[in-house]
């Protein structure tokens, strides 16, 4: 039996101690939020942090988390008021959404080390793959979370009020978030 703290709930469980993390988090626990994406630590969809660390809980083992505490995208907040989950409603980032609880789980351990971070900083961290291709969304996001401002350098219009509605005479557009 392995001890597991995972949102700071206390787990007993029987599996493996090379399992990967991620599939006792889903498949034992019960927790679907954190994805699979590729099964070698490369996209991030399943990202969770440890003890504070954002780690890919796809290729950690299960006996690596043991004595720790495991924070999901469930357990991040209750009801979506962490300011990352908060920017990322606010900026819309997601397309298809598959990777954004690993993306907004890298993102708040990025802001819990580094609280105002710089585009290199974001860009260096937030090393978790898209397909969509949000990742000016993204860093906008990061921004917005850290209370910085920035819009992040995209073409995509990031200042709420302006353009959400298409009232914006820079949106010429016709598409609410798309500057000319």
């Amino acid at each position: 039996m392995i001890q597991l703290n995972i949102n700071g709930k206390s787990h007993q469980v029987d599996v493996e101690p090379d399992t990967p993390l991620l599939w006792v988090i889903r498949e034992q626990i019960g927790l679907t939020g954190t994805k699979y994406g590729c099964g070698v630590a490369a996209c991030g969809a399943c990202t969770v942090h440890l003890d504070g660390a954002a780690v890919r809980s796809c290729s950690l083992p299960v006996s690596a988390a043991a004595g720790k505490r495991v924070v999901t995208i469930e357990g991040l907040s209750a009801d979506s008021s962490h300011p990352v989950q908060k920017a990322w409603a606010e900026i819309d980032v997601p397309q298809c959404g598959y990777c954004q609880s690993g993306q907004i789980m890298a993102a708040a351990a990025l802001l819990a080390k580094k609280p105002k971070p710089t585009d290199k900083d974001i860009d260096e961290a937030m090393t978790n793959i898209c397909r969509c291709g949000t990742y000016q969304r993204i860093r906008a996001a990061v921004h917005r979370a850290a209370g910085s401002g920035k819009r992040g350098g995209s073409i995509i219009h990031m200042d709420a009020g302006v353009g959400a509605g298409g009232d914006s005479a820079a949106n010429v557009t016709g598409y609410p978030d798309v500057q000319a």
